[in-house]
């Protein structure tokens, strides 16, 4: 099942209507296909879904899980802060009224993005480590994964941007662990430390 496919099945079972899944997905096309986009993109939440697809079976809320996934990147702007707080603002704004869905659940799931700190509630767990995958792929793979991230900053000179990434990567390491779940820390916690700490040290 392709993304459209995945996203017009996911909003027609919460409640919309077929011509408000279209404009929508024209919409969230639209967003994750801008220029600007190296890595924020579809092929990111794609990756996500197929995290998602193979740990379904654990989430208690699916498809407010599917649709923070959609959407936790939907507003992304590099020189901003505030991007995962407006993606969940706007994912809330376009939801179909007296429906049974969890809105405060999709909410605290987006803004957990910016984070990625462990969260009382388990969905929401899954949801940060599907995001930070990433960090753990084969050096080949992370190495075009920072280098998209800086082509996202580049409006930033290198004086600035390495610092600050390195900062960035550095709070990772600092956490007891990166990963929030007891699997993807039993799977990708080492391999994603060893990445961030060679990144760190190219950025020196």
């Amino acid at each position: 099942m392709d993304l459209k496919e995945k996203y017009t099945e996911l909003l027609a079972n919460i409640g919309f209507d077929e011509k408000e899944i279209q404009h929508n997905w024209l919409e969230l096309e639209t967003a994750y296909s801008k220029k600007s986009r190296y890595y924020h993109n579809l092929t990111h939440i794609s990756d996500m879904i197929d995290c998602y697809e193979t740990y379904l079976e654990k989430l208690q809320f699916p498809n407010e899980i599917l649709y923070a996934i959609f959407y936790h990147d939907y507003i992304y702007n590099s020189r901003k802060k505030d991007n995962e707080l407006k993606s969940a603002e706007y994912a809330l704004s376009i939801l179909p009224k007296n429906i049974s869905f969890d809105n405060q659940l999709v909410f605290d799931a987006i803004c957990a993005t910016q984070q990625h700190q462990h969260n009382v509630i388990e969905d929401i767990n899954w949801l940060i480590d599907f995001d930070l995958k990433i960090l753990a792929r084969d050096w080949d793979e992370y190495q075009i994964y920072f280098e998209q991230i800086r082509k996202e900053y580049r409006i930033y000179p290198d004086f600035l941007y390495k610092p600050g990434r390195a900062k960035a990567l550095k709070h990772f390491l600092e956490n007891e662990s990166i990963f929030q779940t007891k699997e993807f820390r039993n799977l990708y916690e080492e391999k994603a430390r060893m990445n961030i700490e060679k990144e760190i040290s190219l950025l020196m």
